[in-house]
């Protein structure tokens, strides 16, 4: 597995990189021309442009090439020269990038109070995923008010991840792996841990024995899961939960009773490029994992169909399905029913599934799949298909379930699960008919950056919907903005249009999307967008009622400054009177950052 014996060596690498080239060192310039240039040099969906990997962490280019995303277009190079063409991508960036210091908190800290109140744990703040904060220590009318308190600077130059508060601990993760627990009044470190891959889950913090009596739960994007001690960082176990060298944990690891509940995912459609790739063979799935130790309870994968070989190109490329359907977001939990629901991606090549698209019920004891709904079927559809992979035919439009599903509980008792598509479509299904499908309603035009990306919020009967359209901003179909609807019809209450972008960094790539992962307290839902505004809007109107722009330069606690940028993935954590973000995300669209963001009224 990856671990942190990769982690060190790649540290060594890039901690060398920053002395002048020998002649002996590989190229990276033509390493880059040869392996990389073909993709990012005209990049497009799902890829990287060379300019966003160029403020990336050498690092994460590293670990990316060596073991992630990149390992069968990186196949054969070794890690010299992987870390030559991450030093010559970030050599610009690096030198204008300040150090970050080690900023460690002072005397032995409290123990964790996992009884306080105010606090967001994991991904969605409940079971339910509702993006809804009750007790936030926050008035509505005081949020005009909200100032800098303190800045943290991540070690590389893109954030992905979203805060964890519990017990005045603010617990965030890295594009370089690691994972820190910080102060939640001043941002000082009182642990840092290393994955050993990219984390960019939220974690789940729980209840331990004796010697662990908090235990914190992440995942990475080698497809391990790590159970940590919460007080002290200390590792207590990890576990690879999927052998498929291309497979992530992208959604948070959910606790249900004894179990950890793990959404698997991956980027093998992009793989697909790579000369002599045979694609595709991976399947999502949920893994049960036993919390003490880690050991499988149970797996499911979300096709049920036996994988089989179709097509052959050539004597070596040969092309499998069906496959994909991956589980990219948290996993959503009915303890009533007894279930657990999540929505599933599209299918990666040419023949279909049934399970792409859908919105799944699984036991919780079991993993027994319960019902599964297709929304949209024949969803075939690969980003490596533009850069020489296979084109399934005929081909999708990329219309994942990538954000978590909500279990909304109306004023009347009934329950609903609502799930957002990228498609720019709402869906209203009954959980106790069998997924029956109660009412669709279309807020956006929908794309492979557009739709519902990565998280709605609900508070009592309403559900608040971002619609990204990103890339075709300049197109008539386009929305970006927020929605509000009746939960119980999918009536449209209210609309909030994304007001015109305006850049820090300048109007060339600036996008007014509101991509990111949207929260909801009394009175006001929080959106950020890709130009790196965050917003606060009035629950019943839509009326903007406050704007900040975290693309600017701030000090932080542990650095001269850091920057912020898009607003992308990871929505906003309002805990005790304190808003949470990260700024800078800028894996594929928009403008990378590196820092987490503590807003309070007037910063006090």
């Amino acid at each position: 597995m990856l671990n942190k014996n990769l982690w060190r060596a790649a540290s060594a690498l890039a901690v060398l990189a920053a002395a002048s080239a020998t002649a002996a060192e590989p190229d990276g310039a033509a390493l880059y021309a040869q392996r990389c240039a073909m993709c990012h040099d005209k990049a497009a969906a799902h890829v990287p442009s060379k300019e966003s990997l160029g403020n990336r962490n050498p690092i994460n280019i590293v670990m990316t090439l060596m073991t992630g995303a990149m390992k069968p277009q990186a196949a054969g190079l070794s890690t010299e020269q992987a870390r030559a063409i991450a030093t010559y991508l970030t050599a610009d960036a690096a030198k204008r990038r300040p150090a970050v210091r080690p900023n460690p908190c002072q005397g032995p800290g409290k123990p964790l109070d996992l009884a306080a109140t105010g606090g967001w744990n994991g991904w969605g703040w409940d079971a339910a995923n509702s993006r809804y904060q009750p007790q936030p220590g926050l008035a509505a009318a005081a949020v005009p008010r909200l100032k800098l308190k303190w800045a943290f600077a991540y070690p590389a130059a893109m954030t992905w991840g979203q805060p964890t508060v519990m017990g005045g601990r603010v617990f965030v993760t890295n594009t370089t792996g690691q994972v820190y627990s910080l102060d939640a009044n001043t941002g000082c470190t009182w642990w840092t841990f290393e994955a050993g891959a990219p984390v960019r889950t939220a974690l789940s913090i729980a209840r331990g024995d004796t010697e662990h009596p908090a235990v914190a739960y992440f995942g990475d994007t080698a497809a391990v899961v790590h159970a940590v001690d919460a007080n002290t960082g200390q590792e207590i176990w990890h576990i690879r939960v999927e052998e498929h060298p291309l497979a992530r944990v992208t959604g948070a690891p959910v606790l249900s009773g004894e179990h950890l509940l793990v959404p698997l995912a991956s980027f093998e459609e992009g793989a697909a490029a790579a000369p002599g790739y045979s694609c595709c063979t991976f399947r999502g799935s949920v893994v049960a994992l036993d919390i003490h130790t880690g050991k499988t309870v149970w797996k499911r994968s979300t096709i049920a169909e036996p994988l089989k070989e179709y097509h052959r190109e050539g004597n070596s490329t040969r092309y499998f399905g069906p496959a994909g359907a991956s589980v990219w977001g948290t996993p959503t939990v009915d303890r009533e029913r007894g279930v657990l629901y999540v929505g599933t991606g599209n299918d990666y090549t040419d023949i279909s599934s049934s399970a792409t698209d859908a919105v799944m019920a699984m036991g919780l004891t079991d993993g027994a799949i319960r019902w599964s709904q297709q929304l949209v079927p024949d969803d075939n559809w690969s980003s490596g298909c533009a850069y020489g992979g296979p084109c399934p035919k005929p081909a999708g439009t990329d219309a994942d379930f990538a954000a978590s599903v909500i279990l909304v509980i109306l004023p009347s008792g009934k329950h609903i699960v609502v799930a957002g598509q990228k498609s720019g479509v709402v869906y209203g299904i009954d959980p106790g008919a069998g997924g029956k499908v109660l009412w669709h309603t279309k807020v956006g035009a929908g794309g492979v950056f557009g739709g519902v990306e990565w998280g709605m919020a609900a508070m009592g009967g309403t559900v608040f919907v971002p619609i990204s359209d990103s890339l075709i901003n300049t197109s008539a179909a386009a929305r970006p903005g927020l929605a509000a609807l009746d939960a119980a019809t999918g009536k449209q209450l209210w609309w909030a249009a994304a007001p015109p972008p305006v850049c820090s960094w300048g109007q060339d790539d600036c996008r007014g999307a509101l991509s990111q992962a949207v929260s909801v307290i009394p009175g006001v839902v929080f959106a950020g967008s890709q130009d790196g505004h965050l917003r606060g809007f009035d629950t019943r109107t839509g009326k903007l009622l406050w704007d900040y722009d975290t693309a600017r330069t701030v000090p932080a606690v542990n650095a001269a400054s850091a920057s912020g940028g898009s607003l992308d993935a990871g929505g906003p954590v309002i805990a005790n009177g304190v808003v949470y973000v990260n700024s800078g995300y800028g894996q594929f669209l928009g403008h990378g950052g590196n820092v987490l963001l503590a807003l309070s009224v007037d910063g006090k």
